[in-house]
């Protein structure tokens, strides 16, 4: 298969990276980096939860997330958007400058509302209809230019830790196209099959982790927010009347981003019924607190 070479490149300063399921059209979806602390404001105490005994403390992060211009990733970003504000604005909070990487290969509307830089989609073809092998592509491009102050990268994709992006970003997006092109491959790893390119590629660079397991939760499977930092709300939220967890089943109440394909949720959702658990709740008044303050929330982004 053909191997998609990198271009020199003006020399990045050796970046450690933190990715953190952000990713905002296919798999992960960043809601917002969740608190230890419950008080009024879910956004409090993240710099708290972010200065606990690891390596990795006490550094800005530029937060960088991968997306198209459809408009199903278009509203997510914006309520991602709008919960790195929130963040960013605290006092002594670590969070650095945003960069949304838009693997379209156009300009949108969103340019306007959020940093933007513009990077070309994998050739036709190519991806072979699996478009979360346009991330690594994505990254490979914009870290050919990229100036970056901050010491970490918050990016959209799986939630390890590792150092010198520019180095494996290549081999990554290689290994990834490899794995797509080979049916025993690509069948065994399915929608994940880019995480576990990330994987291999990482061993080949002989990168070293760090793990938190409680780094972030996934409604509706994990039942309360604890001292987790991140939301990631890819699975659908059904629930019956009784609060009884109804997966596989349309329920009487739920909450799934693939309901809202061609444009955004209303504002408002209703929250769940007594009963469900406190991740479910959480995911919700999240998403209606950012629609309630992002302008034009319901009328921007419809295709």
């Amino acid at each position: 298969m053909p191997t998609i070479e990198r271009k020199h490149v003006r020399r990045v300063s050796p970046l450690f990276v933190v990715f953190g399921l952000v990713f905002l059209f296919a798999a992960y979806n960043l809601l917002h980096m969740v608190m230890h602390n419950k008080g009024p404001n879910p956004g409090a105490a993240v710099t708290d939860a972010l200065g606990m005994s690891d390596p990795v403390t006490g550094l800005r992060y530029h937060v960088a997330v991968t997306a198209t211009d459809a408009p199903y990733s278009q509203w997510q970003c914006r309520i991602m958007y709008y919960w790195y504000k929130k963040v960013r604005d605290m006092p002594g909070s670590d969070m650095g400058n945003f960069t949304r990487i838009l693997h379209s290969g156009r300009t949108d509307h969103l340019m306007e509302e959020m940093h933007t830089f513009v990077v070309d989609p994998l050739p036709d073809g190519l991806d072979r209809g699996y478009i979360v092998l346009n991330r690594p592509w994505a990254f490979v491009q914009w870290l050919e230019s990229a100036t970056i102050e901050e010491e970490y990268i918050l990016m959209a994709e799986p939630d390890h830790i590792f150092s010198i992006l520019e180095e494996i970003a290549p081999t990554w997006m290689n290994v990834s196209l490899r794995m797509k092109e080979d049916p025993e491959t690509d069948k065994a790893f399915g929608w994940v099959l880019e995480m576990y390119g990330y994987a291999v590629a990482s061993a080949l660079h002989k990168v070293k982790h760090i793990l938190r397991k409680d780094f972030m939760l996934q409604p509706p499977w994990d039942l309360e927010v604890g001292k987790s930092f991140i939301i990631h709300y890819t699975y659908g939220c059904d629930y019956s009347m009784k609060g009884e967890l109804t997966y596989g089943k349309i329920g009487e109440w739920r909450f799934d981003k693939r309901s809202y394909l061609s444009g955004p949720p209303p504002r408002n959702l209703s929250l769940p019924p007594p009963g469900v658990p406190e991740s479910v709740v959480q995911l919700v008044k999240m998403v209606n607190e950012a629609t309630a303050n992002i302008p034009k929330w319901e009328t921007l982004n419809r295709s």
